[in-house]
């Protein structure tokens, strides 16, 4: 790998990871328009590490807090807003693991279809331009109930589908829940740390059974800028989400669907 293509691939994996734009709609995009190869799966688990790393580093007062109340809540001690809150992003990601487990291959083989990702590209996007219109948005990520927590987790298992977005079908549910922008977007940002450590750990587990030699140059650039990029991201984000709303990602989404729709429809078409 090139440094255009470490730098072009950490930055928009740090990028869109937490956007509601889908990563995956954008990494099938990267090869196609350049002719690259395949970044192979150590650097994904690099910039999967560098992603985990900016989201851990940006809420580590609330992780602080919320992992000591979740502590003594085992050991019979008082529940507080944040112990439930750790509770609720634990329980909240145990529908995407199993669902992981359970669809990996199918997820891998049949699911990564362009035509796939173009559809659920503007079909969750026009989800989440409904969730934010129609949205009460009159709680926080703390007021969060058992129900809610199933049903945004199960809302986090569809992201298996390349193109849905994770952060994005999260962030749908919670609107839908009555939760305010920032509320929803905070817990979607904190479901992110298990489900990425997770996806990271197989990774890895897959990495440590591949033989081959290690660009550590790549890995390591590519792990400093998905984690600055990322870091970036978030904090933007969730500075300009009231104002601007979820709308500019809406018709992203849509024109993103569309060239996708464009782009494979011709390459069918015309082998």
């Amino acid at each position: 790998m090139d440094l255009i293509q470490i730098a072009v691939l950490a930055l928009l994996q740090g990028l869109t990871e937490f956007l509601p734009v889908s990563s995956s709609a954008h990494l099938i995009l990267i090869p196609v328009l350049t002719g690259w190869q395949d970044q192979g799966l150590a650097f994904d688990v690099a910039v999967h590490i560098g992603t985990l790393t900016a989201i851990v580093w940006y809420f580590r007062q609330e992780l602080i807090i919320m992992g000591r109340d979740w502590g003594r809540s085992l050991t019979g001690g008082e529940t507080t807003a944040d112990s439930r809150l750790a509770w609720a992003v634990l329980l909240g990601t145990v529908p995407a693991g199993l669902a992981g487990l359970l669809f990996k291959d199918l997820v891998e083989t049949e699911l990564r279809s362009p035509l796939v990702i173009a559809t659920t590209t503007v079909l969750f996007g026009l989800l989440l331009w409904w969730a934010d219109a129609k949205g009460r948005r009159e709680r926080d990520e703390h007021t969060l109930s058992w129900r809610d927590i199933l049903l945004i987790g199960c809302a986090q298992a569809l992201a298996l589908i390349p193109g849905t977005s994770r952060s994005g079908i999260t962030m749908t549910a919670a609107l839908l829940l009555g939760l305010t922008r920032q509320g929803a977007a905070r817990f979607s940002f904190l479901l992110s740390v298990p489900i990425i450590l997770l996806a990271g750990g197989f990774k890895t587990l897959d990495l440590a059974q591949m033989e081959g030699q290690v660009d550590w140059l790549a890995l390591v650039l590519g792990t400093l800028l998905s984690a600055a990029s990322a870091y970036l991201c978030i904090h933007w984000f969730l500075k300009l989400l009231e104002r601007i709303g979820m709308v500019p990602f809406v018709i992203y989404r849509l024109l993103l669907g569309a060239f996708l729709f464009y782009m494979f429809g011709n390459y069918s078409a015309h082998p």
